[in-house]
């Protein structure tokens, strides 16, 4: 499918850029905000077919950079400039007058999906669901240093999609932590599946069915998430 490139601001002196990707027919009175990881940016081959499948479903989609990427640098921008572009672009998508919808859902590859679930956390972010597509439940190859506390602290339903040999994301210690949330919280398990959720080619899955999966799977949630 094919965007429209947006410029949204941040601050007086910085902006991001992001795409608005809009259903081919009517809109179903929700609309989809993504954020990418750490390692990569707004054309992630996760990202854009999960925002490009969603659109095509009848859900406004905008994925965006952070300013880091927007610089061409490796290195995360701190907490706080992450937190400020997740919330301009929330509250871009808010007053466009082409979206239009009553409900927005904030999803997020790894440190996207984090980072929009600590402002959550905080009521930051004026969300109805999240959904991770991976979360970064600790650092790699260290289980002692979790991430969870926040998590303790939101109220909204959650759609988590983990790989089994995600090395971000140990499976016991997600469900762990799982059992121990507040919210309504859904799990999806990519057999197979690393931290982006590539698989093994000895499984002869193409990695375009495991994108399609995850967007049903999505499309189905957020209908039940209306629906209540």
């Amino acid at each position: 499918m094919t965007g429209k490139r947006l410029t949204i601001p941040v601050t007086k002196d910085e902006s991001v850029s992001a795409i608005l990707t809009m259903p081919p027919d009517k809109t179903l009175g929700a609309g989809v905000i993504t954020a990418h990881g750490m390692g990569n940016d707004m054309e992630n081959e996760l990202i854009v077919a999960f925002t490009d499948g969603l659109a095509e479903a009848g859900y406004p989609t905008l994925r965006f950079n952070f300013p880091y990427k927007e610089k061409g640098l490796k290195s995360p921008d701190s907490q706080k400039k992450l937190e400020d572009t997740w919330t301009a672009v929330c509250r871009h998508f808010q007053e466009n007058s082409t979206v239009n919808v009553g409900h927005i859902i904030a999803a997020g590859k790894s440190m996207g999906g984090r980072v929009a679930s600590q402002l959550v956390a905080e009521k930051r972010l004026p969300v109805e669901g999240l959904i991770f597509l991976g979360y970064p439940l600790h650092p790699a190859g260290d289980q002692s240093k979790i991430r969870d506390a926040h998590l303790y602290q939101i109220k909204l339903p959650m759609l988590f999609f983990t790989g089994t040999r995600d090395n971000l994301c140990n499976m016991e210690k997600l469900q762990d932590v799982l059992s121990r949330l507040a919210a309504p919280w859904d799990l999806k398990i990519i057999e197979g599946g690393d931290h982006s959720f590539h698989v093994p080619k000895s499984m002869g899955i193409r990695e375009s069915e495991i994108y399609e999966k995850i967007v049903r799977i999505s499309r189905q949630w957020i209908e039940k998430l209306l629906a209540t």
